[in-house]
């Protein structure tokens, strides 16, 4: 006997039956042009140096930076987000480093122009935490407390020698109130309104942050838990969002990312700019740890991550392995 119709009536299974269907139907597409590349350059070293809790990332070289600026060209990554690691005895508390024409992070913006031009979108780190000797992302007052006044004027002077070395975005990252108003009135005033500002929006006081640590060899006593925002608070970052627009920003950052999915998508919903995220050093250190064990498949997590925070509305990640994945996507 030959029974006509079934339950279920829908199966939604059929668009699942091979890889060729499943790309064809998928809601969520990952591509090199999606990534950036966070890469650290450290002074006065002749090789790179790896970072143990991040395993394979380097504090690079000069050398070794336009190398693995050019990789990420030919890979396809939009752009390249550079962090300066200046030697420990040239650290102080105004965190001078990051103002000199001739501290790291500005001789490397003026390596890697040189070495690929407008081919990639050179990014820099705008905050005092690499260069001062407390470790803080601000100038600190009398009571030890970051003056977030003083900060501002330290980094409108920092906006300027980036831009003059040749940043094409600055990344506002500290979490001063009215950084990002400060740093376009300082990039506007030497007639660098060509300059983006990638602002740093809803920046928590996470505890994944603690690779980074090693990777700026951080001088940090204490937390930033006065500047960073609270892990508890939603409406706080979009407060954020509103002011950080109002003053000029150009693009938007959520960061960390995996633990802020729900962040990010409320600000992808909220905002017409470019929205970004930052996959950082504690998400990525997780997955290679794991890996490593053999407890998860590690290219599959890295995939799998990365989709879950374009899926939550991110344009654009700053991940670790943007130059790896992009290479994998370009196959």
């Amino acid at each position: 006997m030959t029974t006509y119709g079934s339950f279920p009536g829908t199966r939604p299974r059929r668009l699942r039956t091979t890889p060729a269907m499943r790309r064809m139907v998928a809601e969520t597409r990952l591509h090199p042009a999606d990534l950036i590349l966070p890469a650290f350059v450290r002074e006065g070293v002749s090789e790179p140096v790896p970072i143990a809790s991040m395993p394979g990332v380097v504090q690079h070289t000069r050398d070794s930076l336009k190398k693995a600026a050019a990789e990420a060209v030919a890979a396809g990554v939009s752009g390249i987000m550079l962090f300066g690691v200046p030697e420990e005895s040239k650290k102080d508390a105004l965190g001078t480093p990051g103002t000199d024409p001739d501290g790291i992070l500005q001789v490397a913006l003026r390596d890697v122009r040189a070495e690929v031009g407008d081919d990639l979108l050179v990014m820099s780190d705008l905050c005092l935490d690499e260069t001062t000797d407390h470790g803080h992302c601000g100038v600190l007052d009398e009571q030890g407390r970051v003056d977030n006044d003083a900060t501002l004027e330290r980094y409108a002077e920092m906006a300027q020698v980036q831009a003059d070395a040749g940043a094409h975005v600055v990344g506002p990252s500290g979490m001063m109130d009215g950084q990002i108003g400060v740093v376009r009135d300082a990039l506007d005033q030497i007639g660098r309104e060509d300059v983006a500002i990638l602002a740093y929006t809803a920046k928590y006081a996470s505890a994944f942050y603690g690779p980074f640590r090693e990777a700026v060899a951080s001088s940090l006593r204490g937390d930033r838990k006065t500047y960073q925002q609270d892990p508890a608070n939603v409406r706080e970052s979009l407060r954020e969002l509103a002011l950080d627009l109002e003053e000029g920003a150009d693009m938007v950052m959520v960061k960390p990312a995996g633990p802020y999915l729900d962040i990010l998508a409320r600000v992808a919903d909220a905002v017409d700019v470019p929205v970004a995220a930052y996959q950082i050093s504690g998400e990525y250190s997780m997955i290679e740890a794991a890996a490593e064990k053999g407890w998860i498949d590690r290219d599959r997590a890295i995939l799998e991550t990365l989709t879950g925070i374009k899926r939550a509305g991110a344009r654009n990640v700053l991940t670790y392995w943007a130059t790896e994945v992009a290479q994998k996507l370009g196959r």
